[in-house]
């Protein structure tokens, strides 16, 4: 019983915990900057949840889209779904499970909210598919991946303005950025296989794109920071995001798919970075 649920953790990733971080963050801070005080404790657990859920849900429809592939990737050879210790009834009742309770959760926030999560949902479930025929897949998970910002903003305060269609923005920029390290460590396999990539379409270009996205992402969120007249902490502290992702230069630039994998869970830093630096400015204006 304890094998059979540790293979149900491996199928929803949850002994990978960096998807969920890389989600997570971008929730936190719509969450903070749609408030002036920070959501209320009922809202931050759903939120919370829903990330934990929808992530877990959305690795097992991957796998299940990608089980023809996964088998001839190094990195996915040892799935459950692919080695046969998970059926393929068993991963879609567990998806169907995981995505009922995240109902459950948003059923408590406003119609608005609700309406949105089922766009999330759909993001989710047609994100594996889109590496069949997007040269750019990337962009379309970082708005998978941040379409917490825009519901966090729905929940707060009832609609989604301009500034968070921004901060989403820099989501897909940064999205764009860390996963084509990901695509990095698959590039031969996904090559063979026919699978797009970011990796593949930016070719010998691919370290010079990760930074350009990178700092795109750090313009958006500055400029958010000067559209809500945030003060000198909160530039001082993305600055340490920035030398943040100036070390992962290192660690990519031999394209060593180790190193690449490192650097991209290194991105986990950066989300937190940014994260305390809205956290701190919000909170220091209210003292």
């Amino acid at each position: 019983m304890g094998e059979k649920i540790y293979c149900y953790c491996r199928l929803a990733r949850l002994n990978q915990p960096i998807g969920i971080m890389l989600l997570l963050w971008p929730t936190l801070w719509g969450l903070w900057l749609s408030t002036i005080r920070g959501p209320t404790p009922s809202v931050l657990i759903i939120f919370i949840l829903g990330v934990i859920l929808m992530r877990s849900a959305g690795c097992i429809m991957n796998d299940l889209a990608d089980k023809k592939f996964d088998g001839y990737v190094e990195r996915t050879r040892t799935r459950p779904l692919v080695t046969g210790e998970i059926t393929h009834l068993e991963a879609v009742s567990l998806a169907i499970g995981m995505v009922t309770l995240a109902a459950m959760l948003v059923i408590n926030l406003n119609l608005l909210t609700i309406k949105l999560s089922g766009l999330a949902l759909l993001l989710a479930a047609t994100y594996p598919f889109t590496k069949r025929f997007l040269v750019l897949p990337q962009a379309y998970l970082g708005v998978a991946f941040g379409f917490g910002i825009p519901m966090a903003y729905a929940a707060n305060t009832g609609n989604v303005p301009l500034e968070a269609i921004l901060v989403l923005v820099a989501n897909v920029f940064w999205a764009i950025a860390y996963d084509t390290e990901y695509a990095m460590v698959d590039r031969k396999d996904d090559e063979l296989l026919g699978i797009k990539t970011s990796a593949l379409l930016f070719r010998s270009k691919d370290v010079l794109c990760v930074f350009i996205f990178q700092f795109l992402f750090l313009f958006c969120i500055s400029f958010v920071g000067w559209l809500k007249d945030f003060g000198e902490l909160f530039y001082v502290i993305l600055l340490v995001a920035f030398v943040l992702v100036i070390f992962q230069y290192p660690l990519i630039k031999y394209r060593n798919p180790k190193d690449c994998l490192r650097a991209f869970k290194k991105n986990n830093w950066v989300g937190a970075t940014v994260f305390l630096a809205i956290l701190l400015e919000i909170y220091m204006n209210q003292s």
